[in-house]
């Protein structure tokens, strides 16, 4: 039995928290395909939890563990009754955000400014993780701005290992807060992959995953050779979620469990998309996460426009789904 907290197990790989994506119908999708990574919320703030009581923010199927929390914000104290009501919730792991480069972001004071920050981060661990017995991990870049990652990566994770953190989440690109959109910034600053796993060595206690860039489970497999201790996809996991997640059991976690297929992922998701009709939701809130289910297969132009064109009428149900499945298959499902 290993001694590791299970986030940190599941976080050999993992699907990074991704605003209007990762939410809970995408989740529960992700979790059909793979049994054994680790899932992340949207980033969550804590005012909206704290002071606009928005507990429905937290809402999700039990199905979905191991499940992350990502926070955003940079008071302690809201931050450490954030982080409790989300172990109170259940999640597996409250996640401290100090990469995203967004505008709104900034002028909450959270996010990949904090980068600048390193002593008030710290100061929000320790608070968080005083208030918590589940992990309270960070994902952060590797610096902002003008700053020299070669400076302040390690003064930033010795500030927070310091205060309590064991598990890190490395985006191996630099932010740039004026001048770079949020995509820009996922793309143009260039990944610095050898510099995160610099990080591993000057930090072996420290549980370490790497992210950004990453497209392909071989890759994945690649960085946890060279000694990373996690990987964390999102993009690749979004639009190709079969091609990353299906496989995921066996080939990272070396569990015996069958591959996974888009057609499985479907069938399987009928019975949640008809509760969630029943309960008043629509479709187009979970077909949207559908759409990449058959990236690069024969019909998946034709699934994608049968679910785009008719999740949003009214009245449409799970019968939407299974005309859009019989253009891949060839019959209804």
């Amino acid at each position: 039995m290993s001694l590791m907290p299970k986030p940190q197990i599941a976080a050999r790989l993992s699907v990074a928290p991704m605003m209007d994506w990762t939410d809970r119908h995408c989740r529960y999708l992700h979790r059909l395909l793979s049994r054994e990574v680790l899932l992340y919320t949207e980033m969550v703030t804590a005012p909206a939890l704290v002071r606009g009581g928005a507990l429905h923010l937290l809402d999700y199927s039990p199905e979905e563990h191991p499940v992350a929390l990502q926070l955003g914000g940079s008071d302690p104290a809201e931050l450490a009754q954030a982080a409790r009501l989300g172990a109170q919730a259940g999640y597996d792991e409250i996640n401290l955000n100090v990469g995203c480069p967004s505008d709104r972001v900034q002028s909450g004071t959270f996010g990949a400014v904090l980068m600048k920050e390193p002593d008030l981060v710290a100061e929000c661990c320790a608070a968080m993780i005083e208030a918590v017995d589940v992990e309270v991990a960070v994902k952060c870049r590797l610096g902002v701005d003008d700053q020299d990652p070669e400076i302040a990566l390690p003064e930033f994770l010795s500030r927070v290992s310091a205060a309590g953190v064991g598990r890190v989440i490395i985006h191996a690109r630099k932010a740039w807060l004026k001048g770079l959109s949020p995509k820009e910034n996922r793309d143009i600053p260039p990944l610095d992959y050898d510099l995160a796993l610099k990080m591993k060595e000057l930090f072996p206690s420290l549980h370490i995953s790497v992210n950004g860039g990453v497209a392909s489970l071989k890759e994945a497999q690649g960085f946890l050779d060279q000694g990373f201790d996690g990987v964390m996809l999102g993009r690749a996991a979004y639009h190709q979620p079969v091609d990353i997640l299906g496989s995921a059991d066996r080939m990272i976690f070396g569990s015996g469990r069958p591959d996974q297929t888009g057609e499985d992922a479907v069938r399987a998701m009928i019975p949640y998309i008809e509760a969630h009709l029943a309960s008043g939701g629509k479709l187009h809130q979970i077909t949207r996460h559908m759409l990449g289910l058959f990236a690069g297969q024969p019909g998946a132009r034709a699934w994608r426009r049968v679910l785009s064109e008719g999740a949003t009428r009214p009245g449409a149900g799970s019968e939407l789904v299974e005309a859009a499945l019989a253009e891949i298959t060839g019959v209804a499902a």
